[in-house]
């Protein structure tokens, strides 16, 4: 099903035309309205005048994370306050929080864009759908709850937390679709199985899961064990949260609302744009955004992109792959790049491994160590009763860890449950070098 078919389906010259338009007029309106802009382009030589199509964007200057830390909390808001109509914020752990603005028509934006994605999983008028991610300051909840009000479904703003008794609604209310994190979705498996309710007692068949890297390994996983379609959902609060992009029934990349971010892959070492296909880091410049919008943005995601034409879903815009990890979250052990997301496709490959770990990474001696723990599945860990039972998996999974990432790794293996649970996005790197 496609919720909006003209602006889904449009030709690519359509497309790139309105692009090229509506980039004019962004251009236009941030160099009037938002002096970092201005001052950015003044410094480039640039007016709104010398960005006329889509291809003039590699013009522009990129706009990073720190640029909105450094702007705190509205330097870069372009609309006036008495038009800004909600808020949301980062958390600000690594500095101050990052502030997003939004005009009722970004968020009537918003939600036509989750209108697309939800329907894009199947979702129709008459399906009751969970909202499991933090409502808030975090974009995850209300994003999730405007789309499925916009498509005519029933929303259940469940939020995280309180697991049984959600569970308990699941089940009673017949619910047919949820959207929140894959880790609180295992959390949810796990609980279920706890309290003996099978995946044949409950009616989910849609799963719209974000807000943090996942493998098709952990997809397979969740779809095992909650019976249902696991989809793809990408978004982040700077650009517009969950929305951005989305799987369709194909999952073969995901959709980008291009109409209104326009996507470009760069190499983040020379910030030098990279071909369709290759990978590097996506940046988004928002084409339409009135509150907050932003030029070129680094999201340090790290992924390609694929044309979008040749999708069987009758989509034109452009897919992209799943994001394999973050440029500035990537470890370098050793002199090697390691990703949280190479690990857990090893665990998961391996069916004595629960799908829970934990990366420490220290410095010992000036070198650089790797410990993995890794809980164990509880069908397994019962009958592993000796210590050699224990230390073989832990060599077994350090092997084949070893074979992946080139480096090698401790492993600990752990009892089902003993890792910290999350319920909203998963913890799994702890690096104790940056406390030195």
């Amino acid at each position: 099903m496609i919720w909006n078919e003209h602006k889904e389906t449009m030709s690519r010259d359509e497309l790139s035309a309105m692009q090229g338009h509506r980039l004019h007029k962004m251009v236009d309106y941030v160099y009037h309205n938002v002096p970092f802009y201005r001052k950015k382009l003044q410094e480039m030589d640039l007016i709104p005048d010398d960005i006329r199509t889509i291809e003039d964007i590699v013009k522009l200057p990129f706009t990073t994370k720190q640029d909105l830390r450094d702007n705190y909390p509205y330097g870069l808001q372009a609309a006036p306050q008495s038009e800004i109509i909600r808020i949301h914020a980062s958390s600000g752990t690594t500095g101050n929080p990052t502030i997003v603005g939004y005009t009722r028509r970004d968020i009537e934006i918003w939600a036509e864009c989750m209108a697309r994605c939800l329907t894009a999983y199947g979702m129709t008028r008459n399906d009751t759908f969970s909202v499991s991610y933090g409502y808030g300051l975090f974009t995850g909840g209300l994003g999730a709850h405007y789309g499925v009000e916009k498509v005519g479904g029933a929303v259940v703003p469940a939020s995280t937390g309180n697991t049984e008794k959600h569970i308990r609604l699941i089940k009673d209310l017949g619910i047919d679709g949820i959207a929140c994190t894959p880790s609180y979705a295992l959390h949810l498996a796990e609980v279920m199985e706890k309290l003996g309710i099978s995946k044949d007692e409950i009616k989910l068949r849609i799963g719209a899961f974000g807000a943090e890297p996942w493998t098709e390994n952990m997809r397979q996983e969740i779809e095992s064990r909650l019976g249902l379609k696991a989809y793809n959902l990408y978004g982040l609060s700077e650009i517009m949260g969950p929305c951005v992009s989305f799987e369709c029934s194909c999952q073969s990349g995901s959709h980008i609302n291009e109409d209104h971010f326009y996507p470009e892959i760069i190499d983040p070492s020379t910030l030098e744009p990279l071909g369709r296909g290759r990978q590097g880091e996506l940046v988004f410049t928002t084409l339409t955004k009135q509150g907050m919008p932003l030029l070129r943005y680094r999201t340090r995601d790290l992924c390609s992109l694929i044309e979008g034409d040749d999708c069987p879903c009758g989509r034109t815009t452009v897919r992209m792959s799943p994001v394999m990890g973050r440029s500035d979250d990537m470890l370098i052990i050793r002199g090697i790049n390691v990703f949280p997301s190479q690990v857990e496709s090893v665990i998961l490959d391996i069916p004595e491994c629960a799908p829970r770990y934990l990366l420490v990474v220290d410095r010992v001696d000036n070198l650089d160590t790797l410990t993995v723990h890794v809980e164990m599945r509880p069908e397994y860990f019962a009958e592993a009763d000796t210590i050699d039972a224990i230390t073989s998996l832990a060599g077994k999974v350090a092997g084949k860890l070893h074979s992946v990432l080139s480096i090698g790794a401790q492993v600990q293996i752990r009892q089902p449950g003993s890792l910290e649970r999350s319920m909203g996005k998963g913890k799994y790197v702890i690096d104790n070098r940056i406390l030195k």
